[in-house]
């Protein structure tokens, strides 16, 4: 043990997301656990994440996946029905014209979509249920407290962080920055934080059809150019559009819906209502330098999922940081020898994703591969859930379910290259 936390020693989490209210339940589980008294206090401003609209979700898809629900009941929590928007089933992928549905392989793995805040911006009547107040809630009846006032700075003050408020300053034993990559950190200079390497997605919220399925995902390649993937996420009355498209310019939303007309014709004769939009940064590598002496970053502050899967993220990194805190202590090199193995642990399986990401974008460059996919994945339909090679590919890839190293391993099984190579075959010959 390095530096301990001392009982009765103060913790302030700057940030009440899911990654602050994650710390605030693992360390307060952790520290009960070693009878050790903490008061933990979670500094966000917005109390319940209102109104609807971008400010309260934080930009975020909303997708709670099999891993975190998991995950979840080990804190001794369940997502309230009110909060779950949809259950998802399935996706409907469109590539060059054509449709396969790929199920979800194994339907005991729940996968939920959530709004993080109250909605989207033009929504109209109450709230809807916030998935984020919901973990705030729950940390703040776990034993946390919660301090409704934006943080203006953060300073070291003889070795100690302090945290300011307008009008009041609390002093810490140790910070927990959780503002993730859509904030300006409040940390000063002497911290020597600098956040992630991110990426912009786009994003925009329409209404729902009565007719688009309630559990189905709508996952869309190949067009328009440049397009990594998009997703249609039904969330009750409305669907979550999700567009990772590098460089993708002003007006992107516009030339997706028109390069996907044929597609979506059936369900928006008028085209799709938009309700709300943003151009959200999601974390691609992690931060440079993400702990030191009684502080240490959390979720996407720190690291995160390559792309998908950001909330159990959360969970994880806010996990192995207060595990970290309790067990090796919170000096600089407690924090680095404890946490950063799991930091580097995420980068490695990110590497992993970033190589499936390129090989697939340049395959579905490519009409008659593209078309190989989806009928490989179509044949493996009725087999058993642990040879639908292909399929498993794709829905790890839409969901983040399973690692990036366990997806790449799957890529490369010699079965599955031999049946993609003669459905390769097949579609060149059948193609005028």
């Amino acid at each position: 043990m390095g530096v301990p936390l001392q009982d009765g020693g103060r913790v302030c989490i700057v940030g009440g997301g899911p990654s602050g209210s994650f710390a605030a339940l693992h360390l307060l589980k952790m520290a009960k656990a070693r009878g050790l008294t903490l008061d933990v206090v979670i500094f966000e401003p917005h109390d319940p994440f209102s109104p609807p609209g971008p400010h309260s979700c934080k930009g975020c898809a909303g997708i709670v996946s099999s891993g975190l629900v998991h995950n979840l009941a080990s804190l001794g929590l369940t997502v309230p029905p009110d909060v779950i928007q949809s259950e998802l089933y399935a996706y409907v992928i469109y590539m060059f014209g054509q449709v396969t549905t790929v199920s979800q392989p194994d339907p005991a793995r729940r996968i939920l979509s959530v709004y993080r805040g109250a909605g989207p911006r033009r929504h109209s009547g109450s709230s809807l249920a916030s998935f984020d107040s919901f973990l705030l809630a729950s940390a703040c009846r776990s034993g946390a407290s919660h301090v409704a006032a934006r943080v203006r700075h953060v300073t070291l003050e003889d070795g100690r962080p302090v945290v300011h408020v307008d009008g009041r300053s609390f002093p810490a034993d140790l910070l927990v920055l959780a503002t993730g990559v859509n904030s300006r950190p409040p940390l000063d200079d002497a911290f020597g934080y600098t956040a992630p390497q991110t990426l912009v997605m786009v994003q925009d919220e329409v209404v729902r059809p009565p007719d688009w399925p309630d559990s189905k995902v709508a996952g869309f390649f190949g067009q328009p150019s440049g397009l990594v993937f998009g997703v249609m996420v039904p969330k009750h009355d409305y669907l979550n559009v999700s567009l990772l498209w590098p460089d993708a310019g002003a007006g992107a939303i516009e030339r997706f819906y028109a390069a996907q007309q044929d597609s979506l014709l059936h369900f928006f004769p008028d085209g799709p209502q938009s309700m709300c939009g943003c151009n959200p940064r999601i974390v691609v590598r992690p931060a440079p330098r993400y702990c030191g002496a009684r502080w240490v970053a959390v979720g996407d502050a720190a690291v995160a999922r390559l792309y998908k899967d950001g909330i159990n993220s959360a969970f994880l990194t806010a996990q192995a940081a207060m595990r970290t805190v309790l067990e090796h202590g919170v000096g600089s090199e407690d924090l680095r020898a404890g946490y950063g193995p799991y930091v580097r642990h995420v980068a490695h399986d990110n590497a992993y994703g970033l190589a499936l990401y390129a090989l697939s974008s340049r395959a579905l460059r490519l009409p008659n591969l593209a078309m190989a996919w989806l009928a490989c994945m179509q044949a493996e339909s009725g087999l058993p859930v642990k040879r639908r090679l292909q399929s498993r590919i794709m829905w790890g890839l839409l969901t983040g379910d399973e690692s990036y190293q366990a997806l790449f391993r799957l890529l490369v099984q010699p079965r599955g290259l031999w049946r993609l190579a003669r459905s390769l075959a097949v579609t060149r010959r059948s193609t005028p």
